[in-house]
Formats: C-alpha cells, sequence, structure tokens
C-alpha cells in the first residue's frame, strides 16, 4: 500500500495535476471517501485489519478535510459520507464496525438519511 497523505499535506483540489493511473488525487479522494458512506466496506477495512493501522486512521483524520466548504458539495451521499468520517475518529468504532450487526444497524440508517436528505436538497 502506498503511503497515506497526512494532515501535513494540503487538501486535494479539482484538476489537480498530480496523477495516478490516469485520474487525480483529487479524484482518488473523493472516491475513496465517499466509499467510507457504505458500512459494508467499513467492515472490510476492519477485517483486513486496516483500521488497526496508525498510518490509515491518519489518512483518514486528513479526509476530514471533506466535511468543509468547498469540498462537501463534491460527495453524492454527504450524510453517511460525513458521519462515517466522524465515527472512524473513534478508536471504539474502528474495532465495533467488524460487528455484522453494527453493518446492518448502519446500512439502515444511512439508507435512510440519504432518501430524507436527495428529497430535502
Amino acid at each position: 500500500m502506498a503511503a497515506p497523505q497526512t494532515s501535513q499535506q494540503s487538501a486535494a483540489l479539482p484538476g489537480d495535476e498530480q496523477q495516478v493511473a490516469g485520474h487525480s488525487r483529487f479524484e482518488i479522494e473523493l472516491e475513496f471517501v465517499q466509499a467510507l458512506g457504505n458500512p459494508s466496506y467499513l467492515n472490510h477495512l476492519a477485517a483486513q485489519k486496516f483500521l488497526a493501522n496508525p498510518e490509515f486512521v491518519a489518512y483518514l483524520a486528513y479526509l476530514q478535510y471533506w466535511s468543509r466548504p468547498p469540498y462537501i458539495k463534491y460527495l453524492a451521499f454527504p450524510a453517511p459520507t460525513l458521519k462515517a468520517l466522524q465515527l472512524l475518529q473513534q478508536e471504539r468504532f474502528r474495532r465495533d464496525i467488524i460487528s455484522p450487526d453494527l453493518v446492518s444497524a448502519l446500512a439502515t440508517e444511512w439508507a435512510r438519511a440519504s432518501v430524507e436528505w436527495h428529497r430535502e436538497g
């Protein structure tokens, strides 16, 4: 795994010139941060021990910039994505997401939040 970005680096910007496999850093980080809104993916990250890796946890902290303008407007489903980013800052949540019951409960809650957000938007 490549070394994650840290909070010491600046946030990715649309049109960022850094390219990896034909995609900008902005596109890669947007895709990844949106994947965090999927509780099954969080469970997978926990099962693979990524959520126990201090470097990966630091990367998750760095990704908090997506919760602020102008970045938030690029999120397709901001409610679950931002809730996941918030919860992933907590060590207990990073341990507990391995539970299928928690994954199921979050999937239901976040799907409902996404529907409500799109209704209001």
